[in-house]
């Protein structure tokens, strides 16, 4: 996997407007029902960056809908993050690098094709392949021939993956380039989604109405304004929905989204605006949601630099980190909607997806004594000071840096050391990230693709990994990565990822700032609201009173 997988880049990590890609439209107003399962949930929603399309969405607005119109091998339960087997029936491996999959019988896409072998291998094949294009290309890359479809230069020298073989309707095999005893649980991811003949016949046609095997299909979608989805009735999965659709109605604004929670024009609002979380306790009490997600938060160190990357410069990084007040920061500014890091992780990976408490130590606990003491042994600070950077043209970035600012000057004593250089948008801000063009630690946030330890340290930290910004290389932090990926035993695995990471908690390439926590708020229309690990909600468990 490594350098494989490309997480949604968290452009809004650290804003506390969770996902505030929303719009101002006029709200549907005709949801409600009697109990009885027929009812509309309407939700808050913002137009996708693309086309609906399993391997070319990788944004929050258009993976909720992937979410609900397809289901995969496995899924992820919403509560424990445990990888489930759904569509398949059991993927076995004598070696983590030979896969053979059997899929149930009886699945099939609403339009009435079967969901066989072949709708995943034609979707994963069609998803590698150079010439389609697709965002989500790389996530096939450890799959044997990726390099013959998706070359790094020049064209194709294969139409399909050599590493992928059909034998019959309910059964292909897989071959990896190398092992990766954790594959299985990753294809929960939505790109792993199979495809119906349908979307190969008539891709454009397909585009315009996407037809899926989940429990719900697509009624009508008019950008600008919103979708309308509806319950499936011969869906074949366990988790059928328990209301009768959903109407996801587009915000720009979602100061808007919520003036129209209170006012009952919907019923769910997934992203509570800033201005409105000193309040939403009172105005909503327990229907609102705080709670952990897949989604961190951090500084990284240019280690490319020769000022941050020089021999005991990680008693520096190591003093920073502890400069920092987490807890204060994440109160006053965040309003509790960040948890402080202990971490690389997430607590939403809980104990046995990986998250460890202790991972990063005292590293990550505020200590101005020690680290003062720290910078000061690692020979100071380059020129005597240090410059965070980040965007500032979404959320409270500007906010959150001059906070840790102000913590690492009260912290070390000496005036004002540390200042904060705004970039002033985030494609610029990630055009210099990409061309290793800092000075100074640069923010980085991360959504996981899937809930697995592996997700948030490889593609960050391995040795030229593709979103491996610090340039960070250590070689016991890649050897214990690739005994992971080798470890047959999933416990055993996660141990070894672990000890990477208290690698990290030496060396500091990052410092873990905060956890982003997932946020909603709902309306006494509707009952049982729950947020997944990804901070998205599950709609098909929704009822509507």
């Amino acid at each position: 996997m490594r350098g494989a997988t490309h997480a949604k880049w968290a452009a809004c990590a650290v804003a506390v407007a969770l996902a505030a890609t929303a719009c101002g439209g006029g709200a549907d107003t005709s949801g409600g029902g009697s109990g009885d399962g027929s009812g509309i949930v309407r939700s808050s929603w913002g137009d996708p960056q693309n086309p609906i399309e399993p391997a070319n969405t990788n944004e929050v607005q258009g993976g909720k809908v992937l979410d609900m119109i397809f289901r995969g091998l496995v899924k992820y339960d919403p509560k424990t993050g445990e990888a489930q087997n759904t569509v398949a029936e059991k993927i076995d491996t004598t070696d983590s690098q030979n896969f053979t999959v059997t899929i149930k019988d009886g699945w099939t896409f609403s339009n009435g094709e079967k969901v066989t072998a072949k709708s995943f291998v034609d979707a994963w094949n069609y998803g590698a392949h150079i010439d389609n294009k697709q965002n989500n290309s790389t996530f096939f890359s450890n799959i044997e021939g990726y390099d013959e479809v998706h070359p790094e230069s020049g064209a194709a020298k294969a139409k399909t993956m050599s590493g992928l073989v059909v034998k019959d309707d309910k059964t292909f095999t897989v071959k990896l380039s190398e092992k990766f005893s954790l594959w299985p649980q990753t294809l929960g991811y939505q790109a792993f989604s199979p495809l119906p003949q349908a979307f190969f016949k008539d891709h454009a046609g397909w585009l315009k109405k996407p037809v899926g095997n989940g429990p719900y299909v697509i009624e009508s979608y008019t950008k600008g304004s919103g979708m309308k989805l509806r319950k499936w009735d011969d869906y074949k999965g366990e988790d059928a929905a328990k209301n009768g659709g959903v109407d996801l109605n587009v915000y720009t604004d979602n100061n808007t989204a919520y003036t129209d929670l209170m006012a009952g024009n919907i019923d769910l609002v997934d992203d509570v605006p800033a201005k409105q979380l000193k309040n939403v306790k009172n105005d909503l009490g327990d229907r609102y949601i705080n709670q952990p997600a897949l989604i961190i938060q951090t500084l990284v160190f240019p280690l490319y630099d020769k000022n941050w990357g020089k021999d005991g410069m990680e008693k520096v990084r190591r003093g920073l980190s502890m400069a920092i007040n987490r807890e204060q920061i994440t109160k006053q500014i965040f309003q509790d909607t960040r948890t402080p890091a202990k971490d690389w992780t997430s607590p939403a990976l809980g104990d046995k997806g990986g998250y460890d408490p202790e991972g990063c130590g005292d590293a990550c606990k505020y200590d101005p004594a020690q680290a003062k003491k720290l910078i000061e042994e690692g020979g100071g600070l380059p020129g005597g000071k240090v410059t965070v950077t980040s965007n500032v043209d979404t959320g409270s970035h500007r906010d959150w840096m001059d906070a840790v600012c102000n913590s690492i000057n009260n912290a070390l004593g000496k005036g004002a050391v540390c200042t904060v250089d705004p970039v002033g948008t985030f494609a610029d801000f990630r055009s210099r990230t990409a061309q290793f063009k800092w000075t100074g630690p640069f923010r980085s946030g991360w959504q996981a693709d899937y809930p697995l330890i592996q997700n948030f340290l490889q593609p960050l930290y391995y040795t030229g990994a593709s979103s491996n910004y610090g340039k960070f290389t250590d070689k016991k932090f890649d050897d214990l990565v690739d005994r992971a990926n080798q470890e047959s035993d999933t416990a055993k695995a996660v141990e070894d990822f672990q000890s990477a990471q208290k690698l990290l908690g030496d060396q500091m390439p990052a410092i873990p700032l905060w956890y982003q926590n997932g946020s909603a708020g709902y309306s006494e229309n509707v009952g049982d609201v729950a947020l997944n690990q990804f901070s998205v909600p599950v709609y098909e468990e929704i009822t509507v009173n």
